[in-house]
């Protein structure tokens, strides 16, 4: 991702009565982020109905950019982020669909193209009814904040 991409600016807009991410006690929290792009949701539908497993994974991976663009925007920029501690991947989803986690694996994807493959969170993935607006998935991320080193600061 770019650093465009990752200013305040760029970080998605609540779509209620809501921020998108907050920062406490060392952590960068971010709201269930939905595949949204200037706004408007990219994808509708449910995984196993109108989506199959690999527009599903896709939504999952614009989802979790939106995600972390909303921890940047809270830390100050990507440099703020440390290390990603944990991601909740919700799938809106037909009873009989089981693949929830080959499409958490496109929001996997997302974070190890910012972050790489070691810096992955611990994952849950999990199939609900409905999501808002239509959304085919939801992403909650969770990292640690990165603080600056208050012995660096004494050094002249």
């Amino acid at each position: 991702m770019s650093e465009a991409e990752f200013s305040p600016a760029a970080a998605p807009r609540p779509q209620g009565r809501y921020v998108t991410a907050v920062a406490g006690a060392g952590l960068l929290v971010s709201a269930g982020m939905t595949p949204r792009a200037g706004g408007e949701l990219v994808l509708r539908g449910r995984a196993g109905a109108e989506l199959d497993t690999v527009a599903a994974a896709g939504a999952a991976r614009i989802a979790a950019r939106n995600a972390l663009a909303a921890l940047a925007g809270i830390a100050g920029g990507p440099d703020g982020i440390g290390r990603l501690l944990r991601m909740t991947v919700y799938v809106a989803c037909t009873d009989d669909f089981t693949a929830l986690s080959a499409v958490a694996d496109g929001a996997s994807a997302a974070l190890a193209e910012m972050h790489g493959a070691e810096a992955l969170p611990a994952r849950s993935a999990i199939g609900v009814r409905a999501l808002p607006d239509g959304a085919p998935v939801e992403v909650e991320l969770m990292a640690a904040a990165v603080t600056e080193n208050p012995a660096r600061r004494r050094q002249p």
